[in-house]
């Protein structure tokens, strides 16, 4: 029996739900008022459509995760019987638990509201997830999902599912270089220096001898090009068919250009949709597409291995630019406007998805694994 990814994402999406209830993470006070007052408050005056709909769409997943982790493998609860109603029930409690804390601690911060309404909301999504995956296990979709796994990846696979899984919503945050993750070098440091600011630590600080200097279209290339090629090497590495290796690259590199053009949708409007599409980016996955085809008969250790060598040299190249003024004004829509439930979700998850999958691969090189044999 495979160990189920649907354990491990349901833990990272609790992880991005507390940072999306209590982002900014600032302003912290005390008004004296019973954090669980707004159970037995009047329901809120003013609310849009938007933010009903965000409030079930966001549990969805959740509830999802949690029942199909238990219908799996029981999450620990080996005494209780996996069955579809004990599933939702579970991932109906963990979720209002999850969404009480979250509105309870939320009448500590300035910038968010408790709300009886959010709290419904959030358990109605949840429930709703539950429901769809106890209805998927009754038509035998999971069973069917589970026969899939075992044709087309290797038994230990599960961590490169989670981090492919996870990469289509790490594409929704804008990047100053389309398909380029990681770009945390000049954010780090301006963080660093403004928490050190009027300390002594100050002066420990690293500091550049030049500036940071925009990317040269070559250097855009070949950063498109190892955005392109990176999940495909990460795929690789857990499929062994030639055929189906090629197939899901073809499902990859659509899904991550389809996911780009709706993050330029969402922040500049649909009519810029394609405006990305410059001609260094369009030669840049053209050239990715090509290293894809040459490296697709590569055994599964030698694609994780060149993996590491890709994310080593993107992350080198694209840490090594600024983020554009362009680029800059483009966050005020999701830091500011009404993707800031969002904001937290797909920043974090465009800057540690490189960095997470380097260190995964790195570890399952550093195992002894028998090299299967490429099947045609």
């Amino acid at each position: 029996m495979h160990k189920t990814s649907a354990w491990p994402l349901s833990e990272a999406y609790v992880a991005l739900i507390v940072y999306a209830s209590l982002y900014p993470f600032t302003g912290w006070r005390d008004q004296g008022v019973n954090p669980f007052a707004f159970l037995s408050s009047p329901w809120p005056k003013y609310w849009t459509g938007f933010d009903i709909g965000a409030n079930v769409v966001g549990y969805v997943p959740l509830g999802f995760l949690l029942a199909l982790s238990f219908l799996r493998r029981g999450i620990g609860l080996r005494r209780i019987p996996r069955s579809n109603g004990v599933a939702i029930a579970i991932a109906a409690v963990v979720a209002a638990l999850l969404s009480l804390c979250m509105e309870a601690v939320q009448t500590y911060l300035p910038s968010r509201v408790a709300s009886n309404l959010d709290f419904g909301l959030n358990v109605g999504g949840a429930v709703l997830g539950a429901l769809l995956a106890a209805g998927l296990e009754l038509a035998g979709a999971i069973d069917r999902w589970s026969r899939f796994r075992v044709r087309w990846f290797v038994p230990e696979a599960r961590g490169a599912l989670v981090l492919l899984a996870l990469w289509p919503f790490a594409l929704l945050f804008p990047a100053s270089v389309p398909l380029g993750l990681g770009q945390v070098l000049e954010r780090l440091e301006a963080t660093l220096a403004e928490w050190l600011q009027d300390t002594p630590f100050l002066e420990w600080l690293p500091m550049r001898e030049v500036e940071l200097q925009p990317l040269v279209p070559a250097a855009e290339l070949l950063c498109v090009a190892l955005g392109v090629l990176v999940p495909c090497l990460l795929a690789f590495s857990v499929i062994q068919s030639m055929w189906r290796r090629g197939l899901f690259a073809l499902l990859l590199v659509s899904a991550g250009v389809l996911l780009t053009a709706l993050s330029a949708a969402l922040s500049w409007g649909p009519t810029h949709a394609w405006a990305w599409l410059s001609l260094p980016v369009q030669s840049g996955l053209l050239f990715g597409v090509l290293l894809v085809a040459i490296l697709i008969a590569l055994p599964p250790r030698g694609c994780a291995a060149v993996a590491v060598l890709a994310l080593g040299v993107q992350l080198s190249v694209i840490n090594q630019a600024p983020a554009s003024a362009y680029f800059a004004n483009t966050l005020q829509t999701w830091e500011q406007g009404r993707f800031i439930r969002f904001n937290g979700l797909a920043q974090w998850l465009g800057w540690l998805w490189p960095y997470a999958t380097l260190v995964y691969v790195v570890v399952r090189l550093s195992r002894r694994e028998r090299e299967p044999k490429m099947a045609p």
